[in-house]
């Protein structure tokens, strides 16, 4: 039986609601398909770095016309790296004291976020306005490393639990157990019932 097997296999076993909470949205979920090694909460944020250097090229490279800028925005490049896999490092050990369960970040807040600090440092670089690198750098590092905190390396802590067959939802009470607790609260009473249901679908 493939390693791949064995962890459907696993999961299969596990109710609805806490599946969701083991592989969370389309964006985790992807990660969930990684080998745990490699989907390490350090190197989930040290590959948010690469993408936003990547995405810093046009910005340094316009703002010198000749090859100065190749060396500015290898620094930077390095720099931001390696601050986003060390505070994804720290989330893994912050989350391993605590045992913290995964939380939804705030997504609303956190997408915009790398589009508006990739928009400041170009108008800064092109000499349009003059803003802090602060405000930039702080836009454009925020959303990885705290997704990371948040959301994914509470959930690669519960992964690799399931992954050495410990049960990481051991002692808690099952979600799908409240509808039913409700039923027999309310009884036969068709509208509380129903008000149960539209809070259980949302």
């Amino acid at each position: 039986m493939s390693t791949s097997s064995i962890w459907e296999e696993r999961l299969k076993s596990l109710d609805a609601s806490e599946r969701d909470t083991l592989l969370g949205t389309s964006l985790s979920r992807r990660f969930t398909k990684l080998p745990l090694w490699l989907s390490h909460p350090a190197n989930i944020g040290g590959f948010y770095g690469v993408l936003v250097s990547l995405a810093i090229i046009l910005p340094y490279k316009f703002s010198q016309p000749d090859s100065a800028w190749i060396s500015g925005w290898l620094f930077h490049s390095a720099l931001l790296i390696a601050a986003c896999l060390l505070l994804g490092l720290a989330s893994t050990i912050l989350v391993g004291i605590f045992k913290r369960f995964p939380i939804p970040p705030p997504r609303g807040i956190l997408y915009p976020m790398p589009f508006i600090g990739f928009a400041l440092l170009t108008i800064d670089r092109a000499d349009i306005m003059q803003i802090p690198s602060i405000i930039s750098w702080f836009l454009l590092l925020l959303p990885g490393p705290m997704y990371v905190h948040l959301s994914w390396a509470p959930r690669w802590r519960l992964l690799c639990m399931i992954e050495d067959g410990k049960d990481p939802f051991a002692g808690m009470n099952h979600i799908e157990d409240e509808p039913k607790h409700a039923e027999s609260m309310v009884g036969q009473d068709t509208e509380m019932l129903e008000v149960v249901d539209t809070f259980d679908e949302e």
